[in-house]
């Protein structure tokens, strides 16, 4: 079973950006992956990683789940040029992994998703993403999917109805899955 995990969106409950991680994520599961989502709620109850509120345990739940996942979703507003503290609090716990055998997300193909209410926004802040993907050793998937968020850009039920953000969104699922599974096969091989 391919495992994928996604994490993102903001302090706003249905946010844009998590409604499109949940489309990306919904399309990694019809290419038949397991995927556990961490949305907005449970990353702004992370405490600051290591800050004074920060213990052991928090965020044990998201740090195994990605210690056992062969890919990752990531989805993050893109707030003064650059991605969300949120996220980037999220992202940092990830440092639990550093000792692991495959370190951070070493061997973990990364689809990205940037929203913002801008083309320069979005586009910085999926710049931004790669380079953190990077320095965290991950693949980011070719695709990296900048969407333009506005009113109406989804349904009440979730649909996305903009056709462009869509197709960025669904591609983004289906070549997060293929590169886990290419990766999970070399790992095999190995």
């Amino acid at each position: 079973m391919t495992r994928i995990v996604a994490l993102g969106g903001t302090v706003n409950p249905g946010s844009s950006t998590e409604q499109a991680l949940r489309l990306a994520a919904a399309v990694a599961e019809g290419q038949g992956a397991e995927v556990t989502v961490f949305g907005g709620e449970y990353l702004t109850s992370l405490p600051h990683y290591l800050g004074p509120d920060h213990s052991a345990g928090l965020g044990s739940e998201m740090v195994e789940a990605v210690r056992a996942a062969d890919g990752l979703l990531v989805a993050a507003p893109g707030y003064h040029g650059t991605i969300s503290g949120v996220v980037k609090n999220a992202l940092d716990y990830l440092e639990d992994l550093a000792k692991d055998e495959r370190p951070y997300l070493d061997g973990r193909a990364v689809g990205l998703i940037a929203t913002a209410f801008g083309d320069q926004a979005s586009m910085s802040t999926l710049l931004t993403m790669r380079a953190i993907t990077h320095a965290l050793r991950g693949w980011p998937t070719p695709m990296g999917a900048t969407i333009l968020t506005y009113r109406g850009l989804f349904s009440p039920d979730g649909e996305c109805l903009d056709e462009r953000a869509r197709g960025q969104l669904e591609l983004v699922g289906r070549q997060v899955v293929l590169g886990a599974k290419s990766f999970a096969a070399g790992r095999d091989l190995a």
